[in-house]
């Protein structure tokens, strides 16, 4: 299993970038998928996250401004990201809970994506 971000780049503060994050392999289901950032020198923090059901999830920094959205057939998220501002600059990661079959068992567990980066110049 391998997730696949895409997107991002350099915006001005206000303006608006897209990620997308696509999952392949021998899946059977993924559960929730999500984003997280990380900027330089502090901790990687949760940003947004959706289940299969719809359900979305926001970190209170980008509530009002981000949309995640995802497709169920395709296997991807996407996250919207309007409005930016200098502190939504780092480098974003895509997450998922994915399950695959052990056997005749689905078992699951968290994939990550490789980062890509978001700068927001001022």
């Amino acid at each position: 299993v391998q997730l696949q971000a895409s997107g991002g780049g350099l915006a001005q503060a206000g303006g608006s970038l897209s990620l997308s994050c696509a999952a392949s392999g021998s899946i059977f289901s993924i559960n929730v998928m999500g984003w997280y950032r990380q900027a330089p020198g502090k901790q990687r923090e949760f940003v947004a996250s959706i289940i299969s059901g719809g359900t979305t999830l926001y970190a209170d920094s980008v509530k009002g401004r981000f949309i995640i959205s995802r497709d169920n057939a395709k296997n991807t998220t996407y996250l919207q990201m309007n409005k930016l501002k200098f502190e939504d600059t780092g480098v974003y990661y895509c997450v998922a809970a994915i399950a695959t079959m052990i056997g005749s068992t689905p078992m699951a567990q968290d994939y990550w994506g490789q980062g890509t980066q978001v700068t927001v110049s001022s």
